[in-house]
């Protein structure tokens, strides 16, 4: 019992122990927390105060600030280096002296109405010129032994182009031995010595075979050479080119048999071709044959002019062929190809009308004319629509008649132009 007392006595006192400890402990812990918050509000104050006193630091700093940019604005609107809009006056004219006027070459004139024709836009298929185009035919029946000449291929007039070998030729060939021989004796003798009768037979039958051989399709000099050399008469004669140009056609192959009027090739001069263009019986009724007239394949434009005017109308279409003779120099137009052209017709109207070379691009790609403004020697560029070009001469439209603009130089103009905006935005 006495031991029982003892344990709860000291079980009792521990618990004192404990939770006196603990109130220790807890008012040790609220004072640290009550001392760290009293430090942070003092810091927080701190802080709140310097970024005040920044704030209005910055504040004066800023509108010091302000007050230099507006007064350097103003600087520039007073006529400061920096101004925009002395850079885009400056930029869109310049001014040229009568000197680097002369030098270059340049010369204004006063634009007024002229009285053109009008020009019509057609379509049209470039095609060959039957007039410098000959086939290659047999007029004997034969057989092919050699070909001289391929596709593609470019030839002089009286060049070999085929051999064919010919039971008919090889018959000419021996009359014309015959005949030859005998037409050299009787000459010799003369009319004192032979009859008139024979020395007449003896001509005509040698002009006859003579003849026959040309006609199936000797050539004269194959004649001279045949004889000369006393050739045997094996048939064997060549086909020739009849004018200088290229092979087109050539669908034959050697030791092929072919008869008369067969087309071994087809030589054709390509230097000078014809346009086929459409037009409606309204528009063709004020175009004739010598009229100019422009074949325009995609950016190039080549000189034409109208050589014929068909009559009969188009069951299909409805529209009037009118032929165009266009030069091919640089061998750019091909049969079969689809151009655009621009016929001039024979009527006539006002339009304003520069040379060619004064109409230029400008770097957006318009087209423009070089102006000259009321001050002598001070150009500016102005947009124009160029409407057609006719022999050299530029027909355009957007200014009015008496307008001055440059109709020589007009690239140095422009070129003196783009070099002094470069050097205004460059300062």
């Amino acid at each position: 019992m006495k031991s029982l007392q003892l344990f709860l006595i000291l079980l009792a006192m521990s618990s004192s122990t404990y939770v006196a400890a603990s109130a220790d402990h807890n008012d040790n812990d609220h004072a640290a927390h009550a001392d760290e918050k009293h430090a942070d509000d003092h810091s927080a104050k701190k802080e709140d105060k310097h970024d005040d006193d920044h704030d209005e630091h910055g504040k004066d700093d800023h509108g010091d600030h302000n007050e230099e940019a507006a007064h350097d604005d103003h600087d520039e609107g007073e006529g400061g280096h920096g101004g925009h809009g002395e850079h885009e006056e400056e930029g869109g004219a310049v001014d040229l002296s009568a000197e680097q006027m002369q030098t270059a070459g340049i010369e204004v004139e006063t634009l007024q109405l002229q009285n053109i024709s009008a020009s019509i836009q057609a379509a049209g298929e470039v095609m060959l010129n039957a007039y410098r185009t000959v086939q290659v035919t047999p007029r004997i029946a034969g057989q092919v032994l050699a070909r001289h000449a391929r596709l593609g291929d470019e030839v002089k007039k009286g060049q070999p182009l085929v051999t064919l070998s010919s039971v008919e030729m090889a018959e000419a060939q021996g009359q014309l031995h015959v005949t030859y021989r005998e037409w050299q004796r009787v000459k010799k003798l003369g009319k004192k010595v032979v009859s008139a009768r024979r020395y007449t037979e003896a001509k005509v039958n040698w002009d006859q075979a003579h003849a026959r051989a040309l006609a199936y399709g000797m050539s004269e000099a194959e004649i001279k050479d045949m004889l000369n050399k006393n050739r045997i008469a094996d048939g064997k004669f060549q086909l020739i080119a009849q004018q200088a140009g290229r092979v087109l056609h050539d669908k034959f192959i050697v030791g092929q048999r072919v008869e008369p009027g067969y087309e071994l090739m087809t030589v054709a001069d390509e230097s000078v071709m014809w346009v086929e263009a459409r037009l409606t019986p309204n528009d063709a009724s004020t175009i004739h044959p010598g009229n100019a007239a422009r074949v325009i394949l995609g950016k190039m434009n080549l000189q034409a002019k109208v050589s014929q005017i068909n009559h009969a109308l188009d069951e299909s279409t409805r529209t009037l062929a009118v032929r165009l003779e266009v030069e091919n120099p640089d061998d750019i137009l091909h049969p079969g190809m689809f151009i655009n052209s621009r016929i001039q017709s024979s009527e006539m109207h006002n339009a304003l009308v520069v040379p060619e070379a004064a109409v230029l691009r400008s770097p957006d790609g318009d087209w423009q004319v070089m102006v000259e403004q009321e001050e002598a020697g001070e150009f500016k560029p102005v947009e124009i629509e160029l409407v057609q070009i006719i022999n050299g001469q530029a027909v355009i439209d957007g200014i009015k008649p008496g307008t001055r603009v440059v109709t020589q130089g007009a690239f140095f103009v422009q070129s003196e132009l783009a070099k002094s905006g470069f050097e205004i935005h460059n300062h």
